[in-house]
């Protein structure tokens, strides 16, 4: 079992090719493989694998084929920290035995899995080693597919390889100077169970637990529910938010008036679809992200 940390990052068509350029004219940066990658996840029929919040997925890499099973995690600073088993396995189909001596062994019915979904793309991988951490940056571009739908899917993930974690968020925010991005709480897996109409019942924000007093739970609850209003394609509810808390953390990196401006659009009943374009959007997430990290240093 390995353990991942990355932030993904969600853009628009233009966006992933000025990421790229970006990315690739950094000094720290190093260009990797370029691959076509066609996954298929698994799950029962009634969704059991999801309801345990894990996915289940065989990845084809031209002929290579990998089993990997990841949870859902936690959500820390911006990233995704998820548990992770990957077997190399000689096909499409899945090998039942490699799954019995992890969690879910003894939590479902193993006979019972089926595919589900796919999630077919590009990826085009960089590697930046700035002095600090080793990341690996993917630029995904692709479709998520299931029961005849299609959903595009553009994304950058910067995954931490080795070093400090913070270095993540520090590049992510780089990235969202020069083209406009949206945070992503919102895996590929749960794109693609929302797709096939068998997304588990709580979202991540419902089992938020609601704005603290010391304003940090505030910073993940508003990530939360962008998040599922994007999956949604709804208004976003800001329910439980204490928004005079947020806006005191924006005016605190410099994002008082765009953060004013976006928390007026929402309260309207503004949907992302018509703002995901607008640089003010990533920058005012990843800026309350990283104003967080910053008091908790100095704490």
């Amino acid at each position: 079992m390995a353990e991942e940390l990355e932030i993904k990052l969600s853009l628009d068509p233009d966006g992933l090719i000025k990421a790229l350029d970006w990315l690739q004219a950094q000094p720290e940066a190093k260009k990797g493989s370029k691959k076509s990658l066609v996954n298929c996840y698994y799950d029962t029929s009634d969704a059991e694998l999801n309801h345990q919040k894990a996915a289940l997925r065989v990845r084809q890499a031209g002929g290579q084929y990998i089993q990997t099973l990841k949870t859902r995690g936690e959500f820390v600073n911006g990233a995704h920290r998820r548990e992770e088993w990957e077997w190399p396995v000689s096909g499409p189909s899945l090998s039942l035995g490699l799954l019995a001596d992890t969690p879910l062994g003894d939590r479902i019915n193993l006979a019972r899995l089926a595919p589900v979904f796919e999630t077919n793309f590009t990826r085009q991988v960089i590697v930046l080693d700035d002095g600090e951490a080793m990341i690996e940056c993917a630029l995904d571009e692709g479709v998520i597919n299931a029961n005849g739908k299609e959903k595009p899917l553009y994304e950058v993930e910067f995954e931490l390889v080795s070093g400090d974690p913070k270095r993540l968020l520090v590049w992510a925010e780089r990235l969202a100077q020069r083209c406009p991005v949206f945070l992503n709480l919102i895996s590929k897996a749960e794109q693609g169970y929302y797709l096939a109409g068998i997304h588990a019942g709580k979202s991540a924000a419902a089992e938020k637990p609601g704005a603290s007093t010391d304003g940090q739970d505030d910073v993940d609850l508003f990530l939360h529910l962008l998040s599922n209003a994007w999956l949604e394609q709804r208004s976003v509810s800001l329910e439980g938010v204490d928004l005079q808390s947020l806006q005191v953390q924006a005016e605190a990196c410099g994002l008082g008036q765009p953060f004013s401006e976006l928390a007026e659009y929402l309260a309207k009943g503004g949907t992302l679809r018509h703002i995901l374009h607008k640089p003010e959007l990533g920058r005012c997430q990843l800026g309350l992200l990283a104003n967080r990290e910053r008091q908790s240093l100095g704490a």
